[in-house]
C-alpha cells in the first residue's frame, strides 16, 4: 500500500511530525496572540494546542512501544536514544502542564500569561532537541529501518 513504509521497523516514524507542526504552530499563535493582542490567535493556539498535546501521546506512546525493538548498537542506545528519549518525555510533561493550564483558563491564560509563554518556549526548544536526536538515529544509524545491516556503531 504505502511503498515507504514497508521498510519501516515500526509506525513511529509516520506520526512523529504532527506534534512537532503542531505544537510550533500553537506557540507561534499564543506569541501573536500576545504580541498583537488578539483574542482570535489565542482561540487558534488553544486549539492547534490541543491536537498537537492528542498527537504527541500518539507519539510517544508509539515511540515507547518501538524503543525495544529499535535495531542499533548499545552505544547508540546510550548517546543517541536514550537522549531522544528524555528529552522528548520532558516534552510531553511540559504540554500536558500547558494544555491542562490553557483548559483551565481557556482560551489564554491572564494569570502567569508570561510564565505559559516561557514554558511554550522551553517545550518547542526540548522538542526541537529531541526531535534532533531521533533525526540522527534515523539518518546517522538507520534506526526504524532496514536500508544497512544493524546494529551501527556510535562514531561521532
Amino acid at each position: 500500500m504505502l511503498e515507504g513504509a514497508r521498510h519501516l521497523q515500526n509506525i513511529h516514524p509516520l506520526v512523529i511530525h504532527f506534534p512537532i507542526g503542531l505544537l510550533m504552530g500553537a506557540a507561534l499563535f499564543y506569541f501573536a496572540a500576545w504580541v498583537f493582542k488578539k483574542d482570535d490567535l489565542a482561540k487558534t493556539g488553544f486549539w492547534v494546542l490541543l491536537l498537537g498535546a492528542l498527537s504527541l501521546a500518539v507519539a510517544v506512546g508509539t515511540g515507547l512501544y518501538a524503543e525495544q525493538g529499535v535495531m542499533v548498537h548499545l552505544s547508540v542506545r546510550e548517546k543517541i536514544l536514550l537522549p531522544h528519549k528524555n528529552f522528548m518525555i520532558v516534552t510531553a510533561v511540559l504540554c500536558f502542564i500547558l494544555t491542562l493550564w490553557a483548559l483551565i483558563q481557556r482560551p489564554f491564560p491572564k494569570k502567569g500569561r508570561i510564565l505559559f509563554l516561557f514554558l511554550l518556549l522551553a517545550m518547542v526548544g526540548t522538542m526541537t532537541i529531541g526531535a534532533d536526536f531521533g533525526g540522527r538515529l534515523v539518518y546517522d544509524y538507520n534506526a526504524g529501518g532496514n536500508a544497512c545491516p544493524q546494529p551501527i556503531r556510535f562514531v561521532r
